[in-house]
Order: structure tokens, then sequence, then C-alpha cells
């Protein structure tokens, strides 16, 4: 198809007219970007309602026989507003009118937050002078809900071929029925990367309102360096690990053809932003590439002598945890023991349960539970190449004083993962960037 760019805008970045107006400024300064995939409105300022969030309520409203009018005209009056203030050409009441019908009329969870999207990709495509493309007949789900990976390309590729410039709504699709599905919230990332896949885009452009991805947290780390490089595995490290702007899942479609995510601020268009590139593309880095972390983990740590030597014990051990439903982050383990680390929402009412099945079928020489627990992940490709990270790393612990209680090093060498306590866990990120930056 040529020289592509596939363009998503986040619901920031289409939160009103002079929003929208920023986004045309974007799109029609380069023409390689052929194809734009809108959120909902977003918030305009503290306090405001995500659309979705409102059409999420009038669903709930709906279904339990409720009036939603005073919630839907909150919604009504944000695409009337922004129609009149751009001057647009669309019977937006008309649009309104069908979906307000439809949803007293039992329509379903997803198509009614679904609408959102439809609406601003209407608003958008007039505006812009493109043609509107209704994802329901592009992104194709099975009859359990699921996406269906391989047919969405061949039909993305076969249905845009010869379409020059398109605006194609995030979040939702259609299963073979025609029924609309949507994706996993902020599943619009995925719409953006499902196209760039399908279209075989040189690259994939996701608009926001930050300048790409900070090496940390910048509510810990004020003045956060953006990264200007990250791979696709070092972004899922750090995604898993709780760092926000790009839903996990956008990487996959683009991953299997190697095309590049290029994360950029509708406020700031000339911010470079961070790329998103191959794994297997070469890196220049300061041996770490990010710092993220969740709180909240409890660590479940079984002693017992010669435990190696039972061929079954791991397998017994990790069916306790299987048959109580509970996930398994990590299981760092010595000659002796091995720790278990969970989430504390998943163990709160099963921990002495579950203590009490490990006796039983492992019968360990001891448990100690370690509640009020903080992972914190330090990624980078460059990591494997360059001496002394781990030494830089701890030191910068000790000298803050923070107590390091448990140490997780994978083989592929791409990232440390460090046991803190909940209340070290700002300080922990701010002294580990402090090491590096």
């Amino acid at each position: 198809m040529g020289d592509i760019t596939v363009v998503k805008f986040g619901g920031s970045s289409l939160a009103d007219s002079n929003q929208f107006k920023k986004v045309k400024e974007i799109v029609t300064s380069d023409n390689r970007r052929k194809f734009v995939v809108p959120s909902a409105p977003g918030k305009r300022y503290k306090g405001d309602h995500k659309v979705t969030d409102l059409l999420y309520m009038c669903y709930q409203l709906a279904s339990h026989g409720l009036n939603f009018d005073e919630v839907f005209n909150l919604i009504k009056d944000r695409y009337t507003e922004i129609s009149k203030e751009l001057d647009l050409d669309v019977d937006i009441e008309g649009f309104l009118k069908e979906i307000r019908y439809n949803i007293s009329n039992g329509a379903s969870r997803d198509y009614t937050a679904s609408r959102g999207e439809y609406l601003n990709g209407i608003l958008l495509a007039n505006y812009l002078g493109f043609e509107f493309i209704d994802p329901k007949d592009l992104i194709l789900f099975d009859e359990d809900g699921n996406f269906n990976a391989s047919n969405t390309e061949s039909n993305v590729s076969e249905k845009l071929e010869n379409i020059s410039n398109g605006v194609v709504p995030g979040f939702y699709g259609a299963n073979g029925n025609g029924e609309i599905i949507t994706f996993s919230r902020g599943g619009s990332d995925i719409t953006g990367s499902v196209i760039a896949n399908g279209v075989r885009a040189d690259l994939y452009e996701n608009w926001t309102d930050v300048s790409g991805f900070l090496v940390a947290d910048p509510n810990i780390v004020v003045d956060a360096e953006p990264m200007d490089i990250v791979t696709y595995r070092e972004l899922r490290e750090l995604s898993y690990m709780g760092a926000p702007v790009l839903h996990e899942e956008a990487i996959f479609p683009v991953k299997k053809h190697g095309i590049p995510i290029n994360i950029r601020n509708t406020n700031e268009p000339l911010d470079k932003g961070t790329m998103i590139v191959d794994d297997e593309s070469p890196v220049k880095s300061k041996g770490i590439t990010g710092i993220s972390g969740k709180k909240d983990f409890v660590v479940i740590s079984v002693e017992k002598t010669m435990m190696t030597l039972e061929k079954d014990f791991f397998r017994k051990l990790i069916s306790v945890f299987e048959t109580n439903d509970i996930f398994i982050e990590h299981m760092p383990s010595s000659i002796d023991s091995i720790s278990i680390v969970v989430q504390a929402s998943q163990v709160s009412h099963k921990l002495k349960k579950i203590i009490e099945e490990i006796r039983i079928f492992c019968n360990p020489d001891n448990i100690v539970t370690y509640p009020d627990m903080a992972l914190i992940a330090v990624v980078g490709r460059g990591m494997i190449r360059t001496k002394g990270i781990s030494a830089k790393i701890f030191s910068a612990l000790e000298k803050s004083s923070i107590n390091t209680r448990m140490i997780v090093q994978g083989s592929s060498e791409l990232n440390i993962i460090i046991g803190v306590e909940n209340k070290d866990f700002d300080k922990a990120i701010a002294s580990i960037y402090k090491a590096f930056y």
C-alpha cells in the first residue's frame, strides 16, 4: 500500500472542539497519516466525565428500567457542542436519537459503550474530509466474544486497500451475527494496532496527553526523563508492573510485522515521544530503560530441607494456589526454601486456608508470610552487556536505608525485580532513578 502511518488519538486528544483542531493540524501536516483511529471524548477538565463512563451509566439505568435522560443529555451536549463549534455537516441529532432509542430498547452493554467512539468517528471523518469506516465491518470477534486476529487481518487488508484516507473508530468490532463486541477498556489502542497490521503500515502513532513514556512514574520522580526508545519486550515488562499509557495487548498485532509504535503528545506535537521498536533493534541505553512497580503483595515463604529431592514437591505446592484460583506472580527459590509472591487482594480471605493446605500437602518445616510487600521492576536490554548494574541498584537502596526483602532475576537478564516493603516503595524508585539518571 506504500508509505502509510496509522494514527490513534486518545480521549483527552478529542475531548472538545479545540482538541479536534489540534488533531486536524497533526493529521494534515503529514500526508502519510492515512488512517485515523479515534477514542471517545475524554475529560476536558478535572472532575469532568469521560463519555464512555456516561454511556455505561446509561446502560446501567436502562437495564434497571430507570430513566437515563439526564445522563444521556450530558452526552448529547458534548457531541452537539463539538459539531456546532466546528460547523460540521452532520445530522448529529439524528444519530443521537437512534442511539437513545436503541439503549431504551435493551441494546447490549457493548453496543452502548461503543457509541462514544462511533459518534466521535463520524464527527472526525466529516471534519477531516476522510471516509468513515465502521469497525463492525472490519474487526471480527467469534461467538464467545474472543477477538479473531487472523480473519480480521485479511479483512482489514482487503477492505481498506482502495481507501486513500479513512477514520476507523476504536474500541469495538462485531461477531458473525453483527452484534457489537468491545475490547477491554482502553481498547482503542488495540484497534489502532490491528489497523496498522492489516494495512502493513510503516508506523503506528499513538497520540495521547503525555510525550511518550517516562523512565519512572512522574508522581514519584517529578522530572523523570522520557524514554527515547523501548523494545516491545521491555514495554511488556514495564506495563505488567503498572507503567500506564498504552494498552498492553496493543503490542501483539504490530509485533507480528515489526511495525514500530510512536507514543506522541497531541498538546506538544513537536516532542518526538517514545519509539517502541522490534526486540532485535539495536539499542543505546544507560543500562536501564525504565523502572516501574506495584504495591500490595504477600510473600509466602515455604522452607523444607531437601525439598528439591522430592519430585512432586513443586507440583503439590503450586496446585494449592491453582485450586484456590490464585495467580502466582513470582517464585524465587533457594536450596531449602521457595517464596510464592501473590497479590494481596487475591489471598485476603483465603490466607489461613492456603497455609493449612500447604502444611497438609507439602509437609514443610516452616511457613512464614510477609504482608505489605511491593515489587519494583528495573528493566533494560542493556543490562546484559553493562557491568555493575546490580551493584549500582543495591548500593542506591542501601544509601537510602531501604531493606531489600527479595531479588528475582530471570535468565533473560531483561529485568531485575526487587521486593521492598510498601512504605519504602516511592523512596526505592526515586533512589534507583537517581543512581542512573
